[in-house]
């Protein structure tokens, strides 16, 4: 593309035409300080595209590695199943993916709530769904919340949700939590459980 600028001392000009690239024009000088009739083109650096964006995935712990989810609970995994402490068990608890009351193969999740006058802390296992498991939303006496999810390496079908609420005053309801579902990464349930 050739354009002729007239007079132009030094000002550079840039044109914007829909469907075109963004062009640059700028006129060089002559060693008298004059613009000459012919310009110089450079076409302007073509537009990032905006990255993808991808679905969450669990984040994958070595075993052992522990996790805080709120000061005093603590979380880890081994090939055996989900390990946890709390301010008033430091000692821990576990809850076995191998002792045959959790069936892999089918979609499931499981809920345990242990709680200070300052948090609840809220976690389970989510095992046997369908893709990847992406996102954890819970439906509590304290409104809906995300979590968060941990697996071992390897896909092993199996992994960890945890979320902290604020504790509400008693509502005469037997349980915080009235549902738990896990989603994959394409949207769809990876596994869900209704507690009322």
């Amino acid at each position: 593309m050739k354009r002729t600028l007239k007079y132009l001392a030094g000002a550079a000009v840039t044109a914007a035409v829909a469907g075109m690239a963004t062009m640059s024009y700028a006129a060089p000088h002559d060693t008298a300080g004059r613009a000459p009739h012919s310009t110089t083109v450079t076409p302007a650096a073509p537009a990032a595209a905006p990255a993808a964006k991808h679905a969450p995935t669990p984040r994958i712990v070595q075993p052992g590695e522990r996790v805080t989810g709120a000061p005093g609970f603590e979380l880890w995994l081994t090939p055996e199943g989900k390990h946890w402490t709390t301010p008033d068990m430091p000692e821990g608890q576990f809850r076995s993916v191998v002792d045959g009351n959790v069936d892999l193969s089918r979609p499931g999740v499981s809920v345990q709530s242990e709680g200070t006058p300052e948090r609840v802390h809220l976690s389970g296992l989510y095992y046997g769904g369908k893709g990847t498991a992406s996102t954890v939303e819970l439906r509590t006496a304290a409104g809906t919340l995300q979590g968060e999810l941990i697996e071992l390496p390897g896909r092993p079908g199996w992994g960890v949700w945890y979320a902290v609420a604020e504790p509400v005053p008693n509502d005469g309801s037997w349980s915080f939590v009235s549902k738990v579902t896990v989603r994959n990464t394409k949207g769809k349930v990876y596994a869900s459980i209704s507690l009322r």
